[in-house]
């Protein structure tokens, strides 16, 4: 009985994985570029990414906390008066209703002295003549108190996070119409190929 044809086996994954830089009858120039290409704007991403991110990160940090020290330096916490009933949240004691705040008329003494009338935001369901906490600038107008530090940080991570992740969107994304552009240049290459191999093939002799 002859012996069974042996299979051909398939070469390693790594091989297949990093065939455009090893030495191959089939790898092509713009191969290679590619190669180049993709090692560079990985290596550029991941320096730039965290470096975007932490930048981005202590601006935004550094100037929130800076307003938030003008604001409780020139501003300060007065008592307001409601001058209407607040309107009542549908489902009462839910979170969502503890986290919902309507508009609402109050009136409130200004630095000056002054007796004022103006719209804040309220908790649901308050009645007239009832006293909330307001945050007033130096001209007396009704601002939103500073922003506390647990906010800063949280929107200074945030908007780090969204530089590194912009920073690797547009690598990827420049990678991808690199690609691109090296396989029409292929294709181009292989149609003028072709067109040279059939007119010696459709030729008679």
């Amino acid at each position: 009985m002859p012996d069974p044809i042996p299979r051909a086996q398939p070469p390693p994954l790594r091989t297949i994985r990093w065939w455009r830089w090893r030495r191959n009858p089939l790898r092509r120039p713009s191969d290679l570029l590619w190669a180049w290409i993709g090692l560079i704007l990985a290596v550029t991403v991941a320096i730039t990414a965290p470096l975007a991110g932490w930048a981005l990160g202590a601006t935004v940090h550094d100037r929130l906390t800076l307003a938030a020290n003008e604001q409780a330096r020139t501003g300060r916490h007065t008592a307001a008066v409601l001058l209407m009933d607040a309107p009542a949240h549908p489902e009462p004691g839910s979170a969502e209703a503890r986290e919902t705040q309507y508009p609402a008329k109050v009136r409130y003494t200004a630095p000056d002295g002054t007796v004022r009338i103006a719209t804040t935001d309220v908790d649901p369901g308050l009645p007239t003549g009832h006293r909330v906490r307001v945050w007033t600038n130096a001209e007396g107008q009704l601002t939103d108190p500073p922003m506390p530090p647990d906010e800063i940080r949280k929107r200074a991570v945030g908007s780090g996070a969204l530089a590194s992740i912009t920073v690797i969107a547009i690598g990827t994304l420049t990678y991808r119409l690199t690609a691109r552009v090296l396989d029409q240049r292929r294709m181009r290459a292989w149609e003028a190929a072709w067109r040279q191999t059939a007119r010696r093939w459709t030729t008679s002799p």
